[in-house]
């Protein structure tokens, strides 16, 4: 159950809301279209309802405000706009990167394939996908994680007729299920035709909230609906006559051998076509375009004939579990898979219509590894139970919890695209490049020489590769949104930052040791062992250099958590040495610094913890690193990023 309570935007003064005081529901088993023409507040009321607009009002999901819900994405499912990805991005890369975010099984991502009938593009990038495929993919998203409310806007705009049948079908599929699909749309037809109930808006205020019956009966054109062999003979015929009795009708030729007749009634077509000998096949009234005559059915029956609809829905997957079993993401028996994703049986997915078998020429192009379209009896295959009354599977999808699911998540999308490999390949070159030069030149520490830094260059190469792939992390969330169905709604759960922390970390330390090891290998192939002697301490400079490439990394996804931009992210990495050092070197060297010496044992005489006299060695080097300009500003930045991010984070309340 899904009801807006007083949904009322709030822009700029000078401005009139576009959603004022808007009340209505949208009932579990029902498809509910929300109507209005372009520009009416659609768009802002299902952003008023997912909280990503500032306004005035609740939205219920189920007797809960979103920002109550742990995981939203398990109990909302969104389509607004294009499909929130990478272009680089694999379909199927995609769809297990948000398995790992909303905890479900991978293998759900495959399934939800085959249901929207894209199994064949899995490897597809999103870049290359047609508006049509990019809609099947925005599908598969929101019913991933099986949630029990559809939230979707303009989801046919674009398609073919064939596509927008599929795509409604699947809707009414889910709905027959005990879920809530709500769709906006400006074509009063397609409303009266795939909705059960029509919830008419006009700047930004209800107008109606109707059944669909009612809402064709009292709201569309009445028409009567011809089918003959004569068409044209016998569309003149009645604007003859219709001249001649000096009536308003509109005849309109659907096709070859049907016509639509606005203004008139069977009666009088019926007569004329009798008085003129012209062969009529087909004669009846309908309401609309809804494609058959809608009968007045009450409130009542409508809710009866969706209770008969799950029911028959729960029939055939009990006859169909004795020949092809449970399907995966049931609770396994003997045969079955486990953690496979949602009840599909064999042949089926998700009950509806994947894997039936289409009629003749129903399909698109074998070809393309795009499944033909199902046929409407389809929807009601076997595989997944019924809900029950309260809009949940009696055998939901298969949760994946844990503190190891944020973590799933970031691999996958560090991984998902060819960004850390051309990071890594570009710092390795730039890196070798710089150390043979300085090497050439002379004159150059050799710790420096290793790390390909000049004194002219504020970081060396892999600390800015570290920063970019940083910022990257957070900054990639902001340009192609896959969490949440905004720009501005980036989670800021602490499991997501610390998963992302400790990702780019470990990122950056593999970066420097490959930078590390090609100069070390490039110098010794080109100047045999000159420039390099081995090194009487080295634990202390692989901690700074371990300390500055973790640093720059972090710096990195903090800024742009806080900044939303990957840009804003590298450039706090860069403003580190550039403006920060400076200050900090000259506040070291001032009256007010003091010396670190004898410090660790201090520390040591203090704890009450007392640690061998051996670790001294370790804390004197950690604060000697501490104590290094670059090092002291590092941590300066980083509290300071860490604060405002938690401080940005305090002001959202949708927890995406």
């Amino acid at each position: 159950m899904l009801q807006a309570i007083g949904l009322t935007s709030t822009p700029r003064r000078e401005l009139p809301p576009l959603v004022d005081d808007l009340t209505f529901e949208a009932r579990p088993g029902c498809v509910t279209a929300l109507l209005g023409d372009p520009g009416s507040g659609k768009t802002t009321a299902l952003r008023l309802m997912l909280e990503l607009e500032p306004g005035r009002g609740i939205t219920y999901f189920r007797g809960r405000p979103l920002h109550r819900i742990a995981h939203p994405g398990r109990e909302v499912g969104v389509l607004l706009g294009d499909v929130p990805g990478h272009p680089a991005r694999t379909v199927l890369n995609q769809l297990r990167m948000l398995c790992a975010a909303y905890g479900v099984p991978a293998s759900r991502a495959d399934t939800m394939l085959e249901v929207v009938g894209i199994g064949g593009l899995r490897d597809q990038r999103l870049g290359s996908l047609s508006l049509g495929m990019e809609r099947r993919v925005a599908l598969a998203a929101a019913l991933l994680a099986d949630p029990c409310t559809l939230l979707l806007d303009e989801p046919a705009a674009g398609l073919s007729p064939r596509e927008r049948s599929w795509m409604y079908e699947l809707l009414r599929g889910h709905a027959a299920l005990g879920g809530a699909v709500l769709f906006t749309t400006d074509d009063a037809k397609e409303a009266a035709r795939n909705a059960d109930r029509v919830v008419s808006i006009k700047a930004g205020r209800l107008v109606a909230d109707q059944d669909a019956a009612e809402f064709a009966r009292t709201r569309l054109r009445p028409r009567v609906a011809v089918r003959t062999p004569h068409a044209a003979r016998l569309a003149d015929v009645l604007g003859r006559e219709a001249r001649a009795a000096r009536r308003v009708v509109e005849i309109v030729a659907e096709s070859g051998s049907r016509l639509s007749v606005y203004g008139s009634n069977c009666a009088e077509v019926g007569e004329a076509a009798f008085r003129h000998g012209v062969l009529v096949h087909q004669l009846a009234d309908e309401t609309g375009d809804t494609g058959t005559p809608v009968p007045p059915v009450p409130q009542a029956r409508s809710e009866a004939r969706t209770t008969a609809h799950a029911s028959a829905v729960a029939a055939t997957h009990v006859d169909a579990g004795a020949t092809t079993g449970p399907g995966p993401g049931v609770e396994p028996g003997p045969e079955a898979e486990p953690g496979s994703g949602l009840g599909v049986g064999a042949g089926s997915a998700s009950g509806l219509g994947v894997g039936v078998e289409p009629e003749p020429g129903a399909g698109s192009a074998t070809g393309s590894g795009i499944t033909p379209f199902p046929a409407a009896e389809g929807r009601t295959g076997p595989g997944r139970p019924p809900r029950t009354g309260s809009g949940r599977s009696a055998r939901a999808v298969r949760r994946v919890g844990g503190p190891l699911r944020p973590l799933r998540y970031e691999l996958i999308r560090a991984f998902g695209t060819a960004t850390p490999l051309l990071t890594a390949a570009a710092v390795v070159a730039v890196s070798v490049a710089i150390a043979l030069v300085l090497a050439r030149l002379g004159h150059t520490p050799q710790n420096r020489l290793l790390a390909a830094w000049p004194q002219s260059l504020p970081l060396p190469p892999a600390a800015l590769g570290a920063g970019l792939l940083g910022a990257l992390a957070f900054g990639e969330e902001y340009r192609y949104p896959s969490l949440s169905a905004d720009c501005g709604t980036v989670p800021r759960r602490m499991g997501l930052l610390a998963a992302k922390l400790g990702v780019c970390a470990a990122l950056a330390l593999l970066l420097g040791g490959l930078a590390v090891t090609a100069d070390a290998a490039a110098l010794r192939l080109v100047f045999d062992s000159g420039p390099l002697d081995r090194p009487v301490e080295w634990i202390a400079p692989a901690a700074s250099w371990a300390g500055l490439l973790i640093g720059c990394a972090w710096a990195g996804v903090l800024a742009s958590g806080v900044f939303r931009s990957a840009a804003a992210g590298l450039a706090a990495v860069l403003v580190v040495p550039v403006m920060v050092v400076p200050l900090v070197r000259k506040s070291l060297h001032g009256p007010s610094a003091h010396p670190t010496d004898g410090l660790a044992s201090r520390l040591r005489e203090l704890s009450w913890a007392h640690w061998p006299p051996e670790a001294d060695r370790l804390v004197s080097g950690a604060l000697r690193v501490m104590a290094q300009p670059v090092g002291t500003a590092l941590v300066l930045s980083l509290m300071v990023l860490l604060c405002a991010y938690g401080f940005t984070g305090l002001r959202s309340r949708v927890r995406w």
